[in-house]
């Protein structure tokens, strides 16, 4: 083969359909549309990211720092008879949507754990603390004192409902009384057993003898398919003017 050969077919001549114009522009404009693409996935994730943020940790910073000042106005008002809107035991089945009547502390969570409790299961009264299933037996009562709290999210009061063991205690304080129940068992349910909040928990129709507190939360973290559902008994009922006993405030070792 000849060295004139040999020079021609090694020349840029050879890849004609690589270097042409056309493929040039369609090789520039390939780059701009995937440029274009990955600069919005990653604007895409970014927003992602920030979004799961303010879910996880801003709405816990804000919920906690709205509950915290609840709990400070109810333990003001506790402590005021006569001047608080807090109806004493006997009339708070009169509490209107949205309100707060009690203050929520579970020791097994911690010894500076309260959370208040509010008239109403919705949205916006979530955000706000624990929610007291209307139409269910109110604090101390016969009957099943049902309620609810997010276990992520909007200061996630319920958030290690999953540690609670058998006998462990749960103080529900009103304005009258404190009153306290302890841990029975629990169940896991999907959102429509509704059973669970029974006058009777999980027998529908069952005419209530005992006072019962059921609790309720999404399960598993991070999910609403099933429902966590932890059963307390009513232990007593203290009246406020005699002060609720330390030893039902203990701290269980585990939790210290």
């Amino acid at each position: 083969m000849s060295a004139s050969l040999l020079m021609a077919r090694d020349s840029p001549a050879w890849l004609p359909a690589v270097c042409s114009p056309g493929m040039k522009t369609t090789m520039k404009a390939l780059r701009w549309v995937v440029g274009i693409l990955g600069e919005a996935l990653i604007t895409l994730g970014l927003l992602v990211l920030l979004f799961v943020s303010w879910q996880l940790w801003w709405t816990d910073v804000t919920a906690n720092r709205e509950q915290a000042g609840t709990i400070q106005a109810l333990e003001r008002d506790f402590g005021q008879p006569g001047r608080s809107p807090v109806a004493p035991l006997a009339r708070l089945k009169k509490v209107r949507l949205g309100d707060a009547f009690a203050i929520v502390r579970i020791p097994r969570f911690g010894a500076g754990y309260a959370k208040p409790m509010l008239e109403g299961t919705d949205r916006d009264t979530l955000i706000s603390g624990v929610g007291h299933y209307p139409g269910t037996a109110m604090p101390g009562q016969v009957g099943n004192f049902a309620v609810a709290g997010h276990r992520t999210t909007y200061g996630r009061p319920f958030h290690d409902i999953d540690r609670l063991k058998k006998g462990d205690v749960i103080v529900v304080e009103t304005k009258a009384s404190y009153i306290v129940y302890a841990v029975d068992r629990h169940v896991i349910v999907t959102p429509y057993q509704m059973e669970v909040v029974a006058p009777v928990p999980q027998h529908p129709g069952v005419p209530p003898a005992q006072a019962w507190m059921t609790m309720t939360a999404c399960h598993p973290k991070f999910s609403a398919r099933q429902r966590f559902v932890v059963f307390a008994k009513l232990v007593k009922s203290i009246p406020r003017a005699e002060g609720l006993p330390a030893s039902f405030m203990a701290v269980p070792a585990r939790a210290a």
